[in-house]
């Protein structure tokens, strides 16, 4: 399989992109998708062969379980429970926007992620294309677009030279801004762990924090 790479310039382009990589998704096919971030390679969260086949083509075991993309921060109850209201601070400080949060994940969800122990990490990106998807497939899991150990994509060409073979559909959205990955907050306990540090920096967490009297516990790595 090569992949189909569709430009998203123009609104009839955009269209056809969007419509082209939904259909895609719900067949359980990988597609290339540009975020705030860096370039990811999406399936359909709740497709559990699509979900293995994603892991296959990064290179990587089920240990490492991707996150999930959503488009409305109103779903995280539906993937989560007993979502701290510190993290609700969060959700509403920076999404959508650079923050991964990992939860407690609800224990009805039909899917299979990986060796999630009962987790969940959940992000909306900050990105019109990628929310525009959202909106039609429902949340997708959603990891870097590159083989692991090698840098994030930052544009289509970068995505399409290393998963070229692996993925159905490469949407273009031209060259992404970000390139630092999102920071990683846990937030299944009393307290906010941080997992990674990525675009967000600590300060900008605590901060936000500051009315609930916690700050980001930083020695959990």
């Amino acid at each position: 399989m090569t992949a189909q790479r569709l430009p998203t310039g123009t609104d009839e382009e955009r269209e056809t992109a969007l419509s082209s990589a939904t259909l895609a998704v719900q067949k359980g096919k990988l597609v290339v998708l540009p975020t705030d971030t860096v370039y990811g390679v999406g399936a359909d969260a709740f497709d559990p062969m699509a979900v293995r086949e994603l892991l296959a083509a990064k290179g990587r075991g089920r240990e490492m379980p991707p996150p999930v993309l959503v488009s409305a921060a109103t779903t995280l109850d539906a993937l989560a429970s007993r979502v701290p209201d510190y993290a609700r601070r969060l959700v509403e400080e920076f999404w959508p926007g650079p923050l991964t949060l990992v939860c407690t994940q609800q224990s009805s969800l039909q899917w299979d992620l990986g060796e999630t122990r009962g987790t969940v990490a959940v992000r909306m990106p900050d990105h019109e294309l990628a929310l525009a998807l959202l909106e039609r497939t429902g949340p997708m899991a959603v990891s870097s677009a590159n083989k692991t150990g090698e840098p994030a994509a930052e544009d289509a060409d970068a995505a399409e030279r290393m998963l070229g073979e692996d993925v159905a559909i490469i949407l273009d959205g031209g060259p992404v801004s970000g390139g630092l990955a999102s920071t990683i907050v846990d937030v299944t306990g009393e307290r906010p762990r941080l997992l990674r540090l990525g675009a967000l920096s600590v300060e900008s967490l605590d901060d936000a924090l500051h009315h609930h009297g916690v700050r980001i516990d930083e020695d959990g790595d």
